[in-house]
């Protein structure tokens, strides 16, 4: 069995003479969270663009499972890597439960009707997300919390081993976002889905995930466990700004707030 699910080399991107993205290279075992954090413009998104071949990377190697990642049809791919972008409000014209089973598009056939196994993969994913009483709501009635909810659940119908997620908790209230962390913490730790979330929030980020890259101007400036970026130097080189740092009450986690001057 691999055990490395992801592995990134070298990895760079430019638009036209404009580098994007210079020399990311990290490696994701199974079952792993990382998160990737950075200021405004670092990269991030675009990152995770190269992983799923939204965006084709300029140079350097993506391996998905050991293999080259270009190497995949696309299907094949998407029984492996799932993906959730930032959630936008279009007006879908689908129920919730008509739109979590589209994430079971790898596992259709032009001349197959949907089978038992992908009813019940997206059964399973409402459940897990909390959703099931919402799906016969068509998803222009939804909530932004409930929106994202509905993304997370079509991407664990897809029933992949990786999950990329592109800023899962913005313009979301304290509680969606309290409810998206929880229910991201559970997909990784009791279904073993290896996770790489973007996020330009640092504190959802160490309390999603037991890693943390940080890039600022394409570039790797932290790369290890969430417990250590915590820390004055870092953050202040990362986001150029000084941070006073509180104890989470309820969990092993140190918090970090920008200070503001009286």
């Amino acid at each position: 069995m691999i055990d490395k699910v992801l592995e990134v080399e070298g990895l760079e991107y430019r638009i036209g003479a404009l580098p994007i993205l210079e020399d990311i290279s990290f490696s994701l075992h199974r079952g792993e969270s990382l998160s990737i954090v950075g200021p405004n413009g670092a990269g991030k998104t675009t990152l995770l663009k190269c992983m799923n071949r939204i965006l084709k990377r300029s140079d350097g190697s993506v391996r998905v499972l050991g293999r080259p990642v270009d190497r995949f049809r696309q299907a094949e791919l998407a029984k492996i890597i799932s993906y959730v972008p930032q959630a936008g409000r279009q007006a879908l014209p689908y129920t919730v439960f008509e739109f979590v089973l589209m994430g079971r598009y790898p596992y259709f056939s032009p001349f197959s009707s949907v089978s038992l196994e992908d009813e019940k993969a997206t059964r399973d994913a409402l459940c897990l997300t909390g959703i099931d009483h919402l799906q016969s709501r068509m998803l222009e009635t939804l909530s932004g919390g409930e929106f994202q909810k509905v993304l997370i659940a079509a991407a664990l119908a897809q029933s992949s081993e990786i999950m990329l997620l592109d800023e899962p908790t913005t313009f979301l209230d304290p509680r969606h976002q309290t409810e998206i962390i929880q229910i991201l913490r559970r997909t990784n730790r009791e279904q073993g889905i290896t996770m790489l979330t973007v996020t330009h929030d640092l504190n959802s980020a160490v309390l999603i995930s037991e890693q943390i890259l940080a890039i600022k101007d394409g570039r790797s400036v932290f790369q290890g466990p969430s417990t250590e970026i915590m820390n004055e130097k870092i953050l202040r080189e990362l986001y150029e700004q000084k941070f006073d740092f509180v104890a989470h009450p309820n969990m092993h986690r140190v918090l970090a707030v920008p200070r503001v001057s009286e």
